[in-house]
């Protein structure tokens, strides 16, 4: 066996990624694709076209499959080979779609990406031009779907094993265990499960000075509180909830323009962690941190740069006087449902949602609070200077430097309309230009205050603001209370308190299947971001509301929740198989033995830099971006950059348009979208760079120095283990034969470093 072959085992996953992607590609064709076609399209090519041009019809995928007379449309997966890409591309001069004006980049971009992801069409559903007429909404019937029923308290239920359960939890799982014949696995060794909890709460392994010390105490609770009172957990933690809000270092417009403030907002979603904010509070601050009273300046600045979860949403194209506004706030308001609700809210844009009881007014009800809301602006390639930055002094520090710099503008236009020599005008202005660009000497956030009027908004014929209907009060889903804004002003703070209501169903039972799923590997719901009719039902209702119950009584507390979960007897189960238990469930969906699991890239990055000696601990801090007087990225030339460092993987520039080396060969999150699970992969590349990548090689040095030819310390380093008699002479003959590094490398790459059990 090759050592690639070897490596590409060792990286093997079972989970299959083919359903993630039709998933998502279904939710991009609803959100994006269909308005782009009915929009763009329909007019010569559907149905109730005049006259159907090319015999090519786009409102079936059986229509875009066939194509038409220049033969099939579609190849699913590939967009270069796509007649429909290419033709919304502009490609040839006898391929144009639509005629008279090229798509704006960014729909052809979702176009691409649509047909990437295998160009799934929701079945037995056309894209009417005209939308069906609308039923009333049945509220009490809509209200009957399990994920919108009020939260229930259901009682532990007995069990038949009455020794086995640590907890409550532990009944809950043990009594859908004994119902189907199925029996736990032994507990985990006190080696397996420091490993395990460590890398689950600080995506790090544990020294071996860890691990001695449990294996000689065997206290958990000790370990846990440690683990938990730590930085590196924030650190951890608040990786997760980033894939989720789609974080990213770059605005997303078409030349993807840095955004050197945001690392403000990941470092706040790290230390809310570690701080253990109560997550209804932590909803509050992140819609409408600028609307809290603050007892400190410190927490005032807080507030300022937690907004930066709204002010992140994704940019799009170039134009400045018409930018398209709606394609932000729609940005928003699907991650804002898919985040805090698990729903999928921007499927309501253009028409009723075809499966959940979700409205377009429902919509444009939210559409208003986010359009009542001014957004920093980044920077985009034909208006390059950031604007409206929030400043995080106040303003008896901001106004003084804001009327001085207005003041020298106003000097410098005043020198230029008197100046008649032409050379000399243009210094001065590229002076004033410069003056426009440099920042004002004072730190400011990336985030959002309100706009200078509240709006209420006009509902948009398919989505396009300019075919705009009746007007809709601001406000929240219908299903969920249909509250309305009840002042002047955008109405962020009212959304928030609507969201963290102990009385609205999905909130809380949404975060407990985060942090379940991030436990677990997998969600109660595993969909964990769609509590919709098109999401997969819960496997364990019960257990799922009752984790909900005990969230929101202690007191909406994310590490009461860690403590729940790892001190439950189920999370302590071994991960070996049972061939009796696998023959009834062979996917493990009821939970009788824990999940192994492959190390994720930012622990898989971490874990080389931490046994290499070379992980350095300190805050990640702001990026080296270029000064923005020299921005000049363009859609053709885009902003892309990779800074190196030794620091944890949380703290890498992120891009939206280019994804970093080592987080794009091993599944990093897409910051394009809401991450709501990380896909797991086995690829060619992924083994190529355990043999070749230089990164690799440098840390395989590190670790073959931290052990120096001392086998025990290399298994104690990389595994939390001694070696076994075998292993050990099996060791000494490499690296007589071999050398120290050359050993170094094989055991980095073993299963048994890169999977946690």
């Amino acid at each position: 066996m090759s050592i690639l072959t070897w490596t590409l085992l060792a990286l093997a996953s079972p989970q299959d990624a083919a359903e993630d992607r039709e998933k998502r590609g279904l939710e991009l064709f609803e959100r994006r694709v269909r308005p782009i076609l009915v929009d763009s399209c329909y007019e010569c090519h559907s149905l109730g076209a005049k006259k159907v041009k090319g015999e090519f019809l786009v409102d079936s995928r059986d229509a875009l499959m066939k194509g038409g007379s220049s033969g099939p449309s579609l190849v699913p997966g590939d967009p270069d080979k796509s007649l429909l890409v290419l033709a919304v591309r502009w490609a040839t001069e006898d391929l144009k779609m639509p005629p008279k004006k090229a798509m704006p980049p960014d729909d052809v971009r979702a176009v691409e990406e649509w047909v990437k992801l295998g160009a799934p069409h929701p079945k037995a559903l056309g894209a009417d031009a005209t939308p069906a007429p609308r039923k009333p909404l049945d509220l009490a019937k809509a209200r009957e779907f399990w994920s919108l029923r009020p939260v229930s308290d259901p009682p532990p239920p007995a069990v038949k094993n009455a020794a086995w359960p640590a907890s409550d939890v532990d009944r809950f799982l043990l009594a859908e265990l004994e119902a189907r014949g199925l029996t736990p696995a032994v507990d985990a060794d006190r080696r397996a499960l420091i490993r395990r909890v460590t890398f689950d709460l600080h995506g790090l392994p544990p020294t071996p000075e860890e691990v001695e010390a449990f294996v000689a105490d065997g206290d958990y609770a000790k370990v846990v509180e440690r683990l938990l009172a730590s930085p590196r957990y924030g650190e951890r933690w608040g990786r997760h909830w980033l894939d989720v809000v789609r974080y990213s270092d770059t605005a997303g417009d078409n030349s993807d323009y840095p955004v050197p403030q945001l690392y403000r907002y990941r470092d706040y979603v790290i230390e809310a962690f570690n701080r253990d904010v109560p997550y209804d509070r932590f909803i509050t601050e992140q819609l409408a941190g600028d609307l809290l009273p603050a007892a400190t300046e410190v927490e005032r600045r807080r507030h300022i740069v937690a907004t930066g979860y709204v002010a992140s949403a994704k940019r799009y194209g170039s134009r400045v006087d018409d930018y398209p506004w709606h394609l932000t706030y729609e940005d928003t308001i699907d991650n804002l449902g898919r985040t805090f609700l698990a729903l999928t809210l921007s499927c309501a844009r253009c028409h009723d949602h075809k499966f959940d009881p979700i409205l377009i007014d429902d919509y444009y009800a939210l559409y208003g609070i986010f359009a009542s809301t001014k957004y920093t602006w980044p920077g985009i390639e034909l208006d390059k200077v950031q604007r409206d930055l929030v400043p995080l002094e106040t303003p008896d520090v901001v106004e003084p430097l804001r009327r001085a710099r207005a003041d020298e503008a106003a000097i410098l236009n005043a020198e230029i309309k008197a100046e008649k020599d032409k050379k000399a005008q243009e210094k001065l202005k590229k002076a004033l230009e410069n003056l426009e660009k440099a920042p004002l000497p004072f730190e400011t956030a990336y985030g959002v205050v309100e706009a200078e009027k509240a709006v209420d908004a006009k509902i948009q014929f398919k989505g396009n603001p300019e075919k705009p209907g009746a007007l809709v009060r601001r406000g929240f889903l219908k299903v969920l209370g249909g509250q309305t804004v009840t002042g002047a002003d955008s109405g962020r703070r009212e959304l928030a308190a609507w969201l963290g209501d102990p009385a609205n169903p999905l909130t809380a039972r949404v975060m407990v299947n985060r942090i379940w799923q991030q436990h677990f590997g997998r969600g109660i719901v595993p969909t964990s971001s769609d509590f919709g009719k098109q999401g997969k039902p819960p496997t364990h209702p019960a257990l799922l509301d009752w984790l909900a119950k005990r969230f929101v009584e202690k007191g909406w507390s994310v590490k009461a929740m860690h403590r729940l979960i790892v001190h439950s007897r189920a999370y302590r189960m071994s991960s070996a198989p049972d061939a009796a238990n696998a023959a009834i469930d062979p996917s493990n969906e009821r939970l009788w033995r824990f999940p192994r699991r492959r190390l994720d890239a930012e622990s898989l990055r971490d874990a080389l830099l931490a046994v290499s000696g070379g992980l350095d601990l300190a805050p990640g801090g702001a990026h080296p971006f270029p000064e923005p007087k020299a921005w000049d990225f363009t859609q053709h030339k885009p902003f892309k950059a990779v800074y190196d460092t030794n620091k944890r993987s949380v703290y890498l520039m992120t891009q939206r348009f280019a994804k970093h080396p080592f987080l794009g060969i091993f599944d990093g999150a897409d910051p394009n979208f809401s991450t709501a699970s990380r896909v797991t992969s086995t690829t060619t590349l992924q083994a190529l760079w355990f043999l070749n990548d230089p990164f690799f090689h440098e840390r395989a040095k590190g670790f073959a120095q931290q052990f120096k030819g001392d086998i025990p310390r290399a298994y104690d380093l990389a595994f939390g283990r001694p070696p076994t008699d075998a292993e050990l002479a099996a060791g000494r003959e490499f690296i007589a034969k071999s050398d120290t590094e050359s050993y170094a490398r094989a055991l980095l790459r073993l299963g048994e470093f890169i999977y946690v059990d």
